[in-house]
C-alpha cells in the first residue's frame, strides 16, 4: 500500500493541475473533504479514478447562492450527491431536536455549513444552475430515505428522498458496484434516463412501468402516510428483501410516478474489498482545511476489516444499509494497511481500532449465506433470541489478525474500540474465553466498551439483544480475565433510554442497575428515532414491523425526559460488582 501524492481537486487550479477542463463526475458532499477511505465522498471518488474517470469534490457549498456550484462548470457524465458521512438532520440536531454546536465532519467543528436535507437542497441547486443534468444521490441520508419514511423532525411520513430531490438515480447501501455501472453506461452515451434496472439503485418512472423481473408492490404512498398499520407492514417488507441473493424488486406508487428499487447489489468479495483496500489516498483532510476536521482524529490509524453485520439490533439501520451478511478482508490486506500506517511520521505506536460495524464478525452469518447460496433468513434474526444452530461461531481468524497486528514494527499497541457482540463471543465455545482473555490482556485500554442497552429482558427482545444474563457471564468472564492478565479493567456499558418498549418501570430498573454499579450518565443515551430502523417503525406506528405486534411507546416530551432523568447516575466510575 502506498499514499496519494493529491486529494481529489477541490478546486479549479488543482483541476488544472491534473491536466483536466472538466471533470468526468462531480461529487457534491455536505461533509468536509477527507481524503480518508473511511469517508463516502473519498471512496467513490477513488474508485472512479481508479477506473480512469476524472473526478472532482464541491464540499460544504454555500447553499445561500449558486456560486459554489458553478465552480467546475457542468461535468461530462454527472453530479453524485451526498449528504456525508452521518444523515444531515442528525448530524445538525440532537434527539430533542436542538441545533448541535458542533460538527464532527466540518472543519474544525464548526456548525451550519451543512443545510438541513441536504441531498434534496443540493440537487435543487444543481437543478437551479443546470437544468437536467444528470443527478446521482447516495450516501447515507439517501439509502435510508429511499421509500416513504417516518421523519422525526417533522413527525410525519415524508416522500422517497428521489422524488423529493428530483434526481435521476438513487444509489442504495454501499456504491461501489452500483456507481461504477452507472458511470460505465453514461460514459458509453446511454440517456441517463434509461438507465433503470442496475442492482443497489432505485428510480423513478411512469405509473404504468412494468419491472423486469419479480417485483413486490408495496402500499402506496398515500396509503402509508395515513395508516400505521400498513406503513409497519411495507417496512417489513423492505427490510426483509435487502439481501442480494433473496432480494425482489419493490415498487412504491405516488400520484406522480412509480418508485422502483431493483435488488440490492451483491456485497465484495473479499478479493475486491482487499483491492479497494490498496488504491491510494493521502489519508488527510484537504489541506484547505487549515484547522483540521475533527473527525479523522478517531479514525487516522484505525483500520475497518469487515462489511455487514447480522446482529439485528432494532435501533440500527446497518443491515437496511449494508445488509445482514459480512464480508472482510484478508488477514494481510489489513497488515498491510497497518505497516502503511505504521511508517507515518504522526504515528505514536497505537493502532487505536480494527474494527467495522461489530469488530468480531469476519464472516458468516452461516455457510449457505457466506457462499452465495442463500439469502439471509427473512423470519427470524441470527443472534437472538439465542444464536441460530446454523451460525458460524468463530474467533480464530480475528484472533490471528490481533496478534499479527501487535508483531508489526513500530506497533506498541492495538486497541479494540469498535462495539463487540457479546453474545457472539459467549456462543464460542471454542475460542470464547480465549478472545476474551486477549482483549484483556493486549487490545483494552483500562476500559471495554460494550452495548447491552438495557437490562430489562422484555426491552431488550424489542432491541434484538440478547437476555441480560448473557451479558453478565460476559463481564464476569471478562473480569476473571482482567485479574489474571494482573489488571484493574472494567466494562463499560453502553445504554439506552426511552427504547419503544422502555416503560416507566424499565427505567427504573436501569436506573437501579445503574446506581448500584456506579455508571455515569454520559454511558446513556437517549433513543434517537432515525431512518431506516426498526425501532423507528416502533416508535411511530406503536407496532413492531416483524411481528405486528403492538408495543409501548414513550414520545411524550415529557415522559422521554422523566426516563431519561431517572438514569442520571453518579459521576463516578466504580468497578463493576458480579
Amino acid at each position: 500500500m502506498e499514499l496519494a501524492k493529491y486529494p481529489l481537486p477541490l478546486t479549479k487550479s488543482e483541476l488544472e493541475r491534473d491536466g483536466i477542463s472538466q471533470p468526468d463526475f462531480i461529487i457534491v458532499s455536505g461533509d468536509a473533504y477527507v481524503d480518508h477511505p473511511s469517508f463516502g465522498t473519498a471512496i467513490i471518488g477513488r474508485i472512479l479514478v481508479d477506473a480512469g474517470f476524472s473526478v472532482a469534490v464541491i464540499a460544504q457549498p454555500d447553499c445561500k447562492s449558486t456560486d459554489d456550484f458553478k465552480r467546475f462548470g457542468p461535468p461530462r457524465l454527472a453530479f453524485l450527491v451526498n449528504a456525508g458521512n452521518v444523515d444531515s438532520m442528525v448530524a445538525n440536531y440532537t434527539v430533542a431536536r436542538r441545533r448541535r454546536d458542533y460538527d464532527y465532519y466540518s472543519p474544525a467543528g464548526k456548525t451550519g455549513l451543512r443545510p438541513d436535507r441536504a441531498v434534496i437542497v443540493y440537487s435543487n441547486k444543481i437543478r437551479e444552475v443546470y437544468g437536467r443534468v444528470p443527478i446521482v444521490i447516495g450516501g447515507i441520508e439517501a439509502s435510508l430515505r429511499r421509500f416513504a419514511h417516518y421523519d422525526y423532525w417533522d413527525d410525519k411520513i415524508r416522500r422517497s428522498i428521489l422524488v423529493d430531490s428530483g434526481a435521476d438515480i438513487l444509489g442504495y447501501g454501499m456504491g461501489e458496484r452500483s456507481t461504477l455501472r452507472i458511470a460505465r453506461l453514461l460514459d458509453k452515451g446511454v440517456p441517463v434516463g434509461k438507465i433503470r434496472d442496475v442492482a443497489g439503485t432505485c428510480v423513478f418512472v411512469e405509473r404504468d412501468y412494468i419491472p423486469r423481473g419479480e417485483h413486490i408492490f408495496l402500499p402506496d404512498f398515500r396509503t402509508v402516510r395515513d395508516n400505521k398499520q400498513s406503513y409497519a407492514s411495507s417496512f417489513k417488507t423492505q427490510y426483509v428483501n435487502c439481501d442480494s441473493v433473496s432480494g425482489k424488486i419493490l415498487c412504491e406508487m405516488y400520484d406522480e410516478g412509480l418508485l422502483v428499487q431493483n435488488p440490492p447489489a451483491a456485497p465484495l468479495t473479499q478479493n475486491e474489498l482487499d483491492k479497494l483496500a490498496a488504491i491510494p489516498y493521502t489519508r488527510k483532510p484537504h489541506p484547505i482545511y487549515t484547522e483540521g476536521v475533527p473527525a479523522i482524529k478517531e479514525i487516522e490509524f484505525s483500520v475497518t476489516h469487515n462489511r455487514g453485520c447480522f446482529g439485528g439490533c432494532a435501533f440500527c439501520a446497518i443491515a437496511y444499509h449494508q445488509g445482514r451478511a459480512v464480508t472482510s478482508r484478508s488477514v494481510e490486506s489489513v497488515l498491510d494497511e497497518i505497516r502503511l500506517l505504521a511508517s507515518l511520521p504522526d504515528f505514536k505506536g497505537y493502532i487505536h481500532d480494527i474494527g467495522g460495524p461489530t469488530a468480531n464478525f469476519r464472516c458468516g452469518p452461516c455457510r449457505a449465506v457466506a457462499e452465495g447460496k442463500k439469502g439471509v433468513c427473512t423470519d427470524r434474526r441470527c443472534l437472538t433470541p439465542t444464536p441460530c444452530k446454523n451460525l458460524i461461531v468463530d474467533h480464530s481468524e480475528y484472533i490471528e489478525l490481533l496478534q499479527k497486528a501487535a508483531e508489526i514494527k513500530g506497533v506498541k499497541k492495538v486497541f479494540v474500540r469498535s462495539g463487540i457482540r457479546h453474545d457472539y463471543v459467549m456462543a464460542d465455545r471454542e475460542n470464547g474465553k480465549r478472545f476474551i482473555d486477549l482483549l484483556a490482556r493486549r487490545h483494552v485500554s483500562g476500559q471495554l466498551r460494550t452495548a447491552p442497552e438495557h437490562v430489562c429482558d422484555e426491552v431488550l427482545t424489542l432491541m434484538g439483544k440478547p437476555p441480560f444474563e448473557v451479558y453478565e457471564r460476559f463481564v464476569r468472564e471478562f473480569d476473571a480475565a482482567s485479574r489474571r492478565a494482573g489488571l484493574e479493567q472494567y466494562v463499560m456499558p453502553y445504554l439506552m433510554s426511552s427504547h419503544p418498549g422502555s416503560t416507566m418501570k424499565s427505567a427504573q430498573r436501569l436506573s437501579d442497575y445503574m446506581r448500584k454499579h456506579g455508571i455515569r450518565s454520559k454511558q446513556v443515551q437517549d433513543f434517537y428515532p432515525t431512518p431506516g430502523t426498526v425501532a423507528t417503525v416502533m416508535y411511530y406506528s406503536g407496532i413492531d414491523p416483524m411481528t405486528g405486534k403492538k408495543v409501548y411507546v414513550a414520545k411524550s416530551g415529557s415522559e422521554k425526559r422523566a426516563q431519561r432523568a431517572l438514569l442520571g447516575g453518579k459521576p463516578a466510575q466504580r468497578r463493576i460488582k458480579k
